[in-house]
């Protein structure tokens, strides 16, 4: 296990809410940081660019205000995911945004953000990078990333097509730094699986999607709660590269979810969702396969708190299926 200082003894659950195109602002990941999970959202949410200083200062200062009045509350830091693909014009100016303000922890996506490293390790800040596979893994690991997201099947938006099981695994064998699991994880259960596997942290999405804080239309919070994982769809149509999306929100692009052609990965674009007249995340709804645990849409302290009594559960549950030999071993060392 390798969990960085930064958040040691800051987290009710280990768990990061991951970043949402257009879903997360600051009102969920306030709310995330305050119940005691990273909060995050993507710097291109933030529009136009000038926003991104404004929001960053904000979330700074309000949990800063919330920890100063409630010294024994744990308040979770906050990250800034940043898209390092050319069609992400505002990539430098929003590094140098996040440099200024010493933004805690960066998360960085598609190419192996050697720059985006150098610049968080300059103030003491972290950096973890979204793979899908081991050779992702290998070249993001060699930029001297502290910690790696393993996005396995079933991850909402962006998502590989490997089993946890496989890619966290083969990544423990050579990865020291911080392991981050993804793929349809919605409950305290799943996020005991994710650390039972050997993961320091959860990352988890959908589920945010489904709660009063998120930036969602309701049709969007509503779906989720009616669909299972029968009706996800895996396609790269929409930006190039291949994510999970509902398939309701597809028929109603006036696409059949069943038929959908292939994409030209050389016309990637992740600034605007995609090259489409139907954008991803605005009119194609990205989602995990773990939406048949989505029954509602709490406030997002309300969920924590629930994921946490789930998540005690679970643990209590794997002890017990224990042989008696181990517990005495964890017992005694624990002495």
């Amino acid at each position: 296990m390798s969990l960085p200082s930064l958040l040691k003894d800051r987290l009710e659950l280990p768990v990061i809410g991951s970043p949402l195109f257009i879903v997360s602002g600051p009102e969920l990941v306030i709310a995330q940081c305050k119940a005691g999970i990273v909060g995050s959202f993507p710097a291109l949410n933030a529009r136009p660019a000038h926003v991104l200083e404004e929001w960053i200062k904000r979330i700074k200062g309000e949990l800063g205000e919330y920890q100063a009045k409630h010294p024994e509350k744990k308040v979770a830091p906050f990250a800034v995911n940043q898209i390092c693909h050319a069609s992400n014009d505002r990539l430098a100016h929003d590094v140098e945004v996040c440099t200024k303000l010493e933004v805690p922890i960066i998360i960085t996506s598609l190419r192996p953000p050697a720059e985006v490293v150098e610049a968080a390790h300059s103030y003491g800040g972290l950096v973890f990078h979204d793979v899908i596979n081991v050779k992702h893994a290998r070249k993001a690991a060699e930029q001297g990333v502290d910690g790696l997201i393993l996005v396995c099947a079933g991850a909402g938006g962006h998502a590989g097509t490997l089993s946890p099981f496989a890619l966290v695994r083969e990544v423990k064998q050579w990865f020291k730094g911080t392991v981050l699991v993804s793929g349809s994880i919605s409950d305290g259960w799943g996020i005991a699986s994710a650390l039972a596997l050997g993961a320091d942290l959860a990352y988890m999405g959908t589920r945010f999607i489904a709660t009063q804080e998120a930036n969602a239309d309701a049709a969007y919070k509503e779906a989720l709660i009616a669909h299972t994982a029968e009706d996800i769809v895996y396609s790269n149509l929409f930006t190039g590269v291949h994510g999970n999306y509902l398939a309701p929100s597809i028929a109603a692009a006036g696409l059949d979810p069943h038929d959908l052609p292939a994409a030209d990965k050389s016309k990637m674009n992740f600034g605007s969702g995609g090259n489409m007249k139907s954008k991803a995340w605005k009119d194609i709804w990205g989602s995990g396969q773990g939406i048949g645990q989505i029954s509602d849409a709490p406030p997002v302290g309300e969920l924590v708190a629930r994921m946490k009594n789930e998540y005690v559960q679970a643990c209590r549950e794997f002890a017990e299926r224990m042989p008696r030999e181990a517990l005495a071993g964890l017992k005694a060392a624990a002495e």
